[in-house]
């Protein structure tokens, strides 16, 4: 009783979520300007465009774009969609309808795969950070090179996500971005529970997750995007594949550090951008790429060597010049 008095007499000096929140979502979208930049977005909407999709602008009313207004719709994206600090779990078939299907809630998520046909069997995470839009782009560049869907985690963003980077989380991608985030998190929940909500309602539903004694959500590897990876590959035995990109690979390895070996056994595990260790767990197998040109990656690989150094930078964007080519990679991959 007296930890929830003393909850409750913190959360009077506690700034409204509704001051933090707005700040959140325009740093959001910062991130999501750089999606562009590093991940293969141009790619994404042409494909759309040639495809000739329908687009629901408003599932409510069923509205239905097809055709030629497919480049209105395009136009118009919604940006609180690409701003949403929230997370999200998009399943993205480059091959047929339905070719993007959103999940803002993993037992909803978990359900749907189960009762899948084909069953899901890749997940896709990008950055921390990362918009759906580039984790769309990513998971498509996968799923067109497999020929099935992937279920691509869209990470969640929150104040300690900005804590993180504001103290340098570009450049830091090891233990030090762990405590960081965790520590942060931690101190939030305690102290500042309604803003510590911010960008962790999809974690919050994640079978397992742990919470402080505010309500508020905690980190149990890290980051909300481990966590949530770490429940799909727990429950979803059908999971083959785990592909990340830059701190998607660290969200990667947070997650499957204390899975059960027979989990871990059977992932096949690609990276790109980031080589993570591979000495433990014990995985079905590893395929790690960095690009020679790739200063971010190198910085951050703490000394971890890939198996394919190739000429690129960290851009996955293939309308850039010496990009690295998800697509062509993850199909060399499967042969390895």
């Amino acid at each position: 009783m007296s930890s929830i008095r003393e909850a409750d007499q913190l959360s009077w000096f506690e700034m409204p979520r509704a001051f933090v929140e707005p700040l959140v979502r325009f740093l959001r979208l910062g991130n999501t300007a750089l999606d562009f930049a590093f991940y293969d977005v141009n790619t994404l909407i042409s494909e759309l465009h040639s495809h000739g999709l329908s687009v629901v602008t408003d599932p409510e009313d069923g509205k239905i774009l097809n055709g030629s207004d497919m480049a209105e719709a395009l136009r118009t994206l919604d940006l609180d969609a690409l701003s949403n600090p929230e997370g999200s779990i998009l399943v993205v078939n480059a091959k047929g309808p339905s070719y993007v299907t959103p999940f803002d809630d993993v037992g909803d998520f978990l359900q749907h795969a189960k009762d899948e046909d084909p069953a899901i069997r890749t997940v896709s995470i990008t950055g921390v950070g990362s918009s759906a839009l580039g984790s769309v782009a990513f998971a498509w560049n996968i799923s067109a090179a497999l020929g099935e869907p992937v279920a691509a985690i869209v990470p969640g963003y929150g104040v300690a996500d900005v804590v993180q980077q504001a103290l340098g989380g570009w450049f830091g991608f090891g233990v030090y971005n762990v405590l960081v985030k965790q520590l942060a998190q931690e101190l939030l929940a305690r102290t500042a529970p309604n803003i510590a909500r911010i960008g962790r309602r999809l974690m919050k539903t994640a079978p397992g997750h742990e919470e402080a004694s505010t309500g508020a959500p905690l980190f149990r590897r890290g980051n909300g995007s481990s966590d949530v990876l770490h429940a799909i590959l727990k429950e979803l035995p059908g999971i083959r594949r785990v592909l990340g990109h830059s701190k998607g690979a660290l969200v990667i390895k947070n997650a499957i550090n204390d899975l059960p070996s027979k989990t871990t056994e059977r992932l096949h595990i690609v990276t790109f951008g980031c080589p993570i260790d591979e000495a433990a767990p014990k995985l079905a197998g590893c395929y790690q790429v960095l690009g020679l040109l790739d200063g971010l990656g190198w910085l951050n690989s703490w000394g971890n060597p890939p198996d394919k150094e190739i000429v690129s930078h960290h851009s996955t964007n293939t309308w850039l010049p010496l990009s690295m080519p998800v697509a062509r990679l993850t199909r060399i991959a499967e042969r390895e």
